[in-house]
């Protein structure tokens, strides 16, 4: 989309005097046209681009959910551990300990 539209709608603001519904569309032009820039500087116009912007949100969940999992496990023997020191703990306290030897 060119900025012809947005230029038309400028000089509608300027020669008539800026109405509410010509603010309204220079605003809407200017911000239509502000976004498709962005997205080609992005790379996104192409037919794809949707496609690919979907491909990385599911990738991205997909790493979200590999870390939290990877967490879980890690708090998982963690917790483990500690709890095999401490009944090895509670049992060296109550004399189990000789039972070993």
């Amino acid at each position: 989309m060119s900025g012809s539209v947005l230029a038309q709608l400028l000089a509608q603001g300027a020669e008539r005097g800026a109405d509410l519904v010509t603010l309204r569309a220079i605003a809407e032009e200017a911000g239509e046209l502000g976004a498709t820039r962005a997205l080609a500087r992005l790379g996104l116009t192409d037919a794809g681009a949707q496609a690919d912007v979907a491909e990385l949100r599911q990738l991205l969940r997909a790493w979200r959910d590999a870390k939290r999992s990877v967490w879980k496990a890690a708090w998982a023997w963690v917790m483990r551990v500690l709890f095999a020191l401490l009944l090895a703990g509670l049992a060296v306290r109550l004399g189990f300990g000789d039972w070993i030897k």
